[in-house]
């Protein structure tokens, strides 16, 4: 028994006639007849009744017709899904990623996806740290998770996709924020916010910083790089942040954050730290549905761009 079986005994149940199913898939009635006649002989009953002015479905076969009817028409759907799915043009992606990464990194990706891919829709689940984005990549719930690049991890793929800059903000009228540069001594003497605990951009800045033997103190920390900021403008300390898309123009107060105070930020760039690495976290690149692939080539496409003007408008002090 075959769908293709099946696909003619349903057309003959409709159209009463043997001869006229023949006509419009193009075979002979011969050929027509075989396929019924496998289904009788696989199920054990007559299926069809003749009649001199064609067939009607026996009561065995209104069954199989019934049900017939009804599967093909989901099987039906479900290949057009796929279809769909195979050109990009259904279907979800599911992404995982810390509260703040969508606004700075996703942004101008979504609005560029929507308008080529209208008829998918994003899914956006937050986590508060890398290992919760791995335990929602490995229970199946998400297709991509944006993440700060780390040590290789078992059983997961991670694609860089930009290197962030670190900056270090600090209020506009603070000393350092009249320098085009911040060297690594500079940090030494400077009370620093700290970045979320147990995090790999924390845990890359101290192994930087380390290596250039500097012992930065900081008795503030946070949980995120916005929070970071806002306190650096509130002058709880400075803060070294990866300079994250949407950065610049922090004056008079941060992208979607109220002005504190009227108070304003410069960026300075830090050049003696290496360069934060993000980008996408998978089980399998090849297992990825087609639009999860898509959405992950379009951040890709936007981010590098964003990055690099923001590093542009946003570090940088005087002469």
């Amino acid at each position: 028994m075959t769908l293709d079986d099946l696909r003619v005994f349903v057309a003959v149940c409709r159209a009463g006639s043997l001869s006229a199913v023949a006509r419009e898939l193009d075979r002979t009635q011969s050929a027509v007849s075989q396929h019924v006649r496998r289904l009788e002989r696989e199920t054990g009953v007559d299926l069809l009744e003749r009649r001199p002015r064609g067939v009607v479905p026996t009561e065995a076969g209104r069954v199989l017709y019934e049900a017939a009817a009804d599967g093909l028409a989901g099987i039906d759907g479900a290949l057009r899904r796929l279809g769909e799915l195979a050109a990009g043009e259904g279907g979800s992606v599911r992404v995982t990623t810390g509260g703040t990464t969508v606004r700075h990194f996703m942004a101008e990706a979504i609005a560029v996806f929507r308008g080529r891919h209208p008829g998918v829709s994003l899914e956006f689940r937050t986590e508060t740290s890398g290992r919760g984005c791995f335990e929602a990549l490995r229970a199946g719930g998400v297709d991509l998770a944006w993440i700060t690049l780390g040590r290789p991890v078992p059983g997961f793929e991670q694609r860089p996709v930009v290197e962030l800059p670190w900056v270090l903000a600090v209020p506009a009228g603070d000393p350092l924020a009249a320098r085009n540069r911040i060297d690594a001594a500079d940090l030494a003497d400077v009370r620093l916010v700290g970045l979320p605990p147990n995090s790999v951009s924390g845990a890359h800045l101290d192994a930087a910083l380390a290596d250039l033997g500097v012992r930065a103190g900081s008795d503030t920390s946070v949980a995120d790089w916005d929070t970071a900021l806002l306190l650096a403008e509130l002058g709880l300390g400075h803060a070294v942040v990866p300079a994250v898309p949407g950065l610049s123009g922090l004056s008079p107060g941060l992208p979607g954050l109220a002005a504190a105070g009227g108070g304003s930020l410069r960026l300075v760039p830090v050049p003696a730290l290496p360069p934060l690495p993000v980008g996408w976290a998978v089980r399998r690149w090849e297992a990825l549905t087609p639009p999860a692939r898509a959405f992950a080539e379009t951040v890709a496409e936007t981010v590098a761009e964003t990055v690099a003007g923001t590093v542009a408008g946003g570090g940088g002090g005087g002469a």
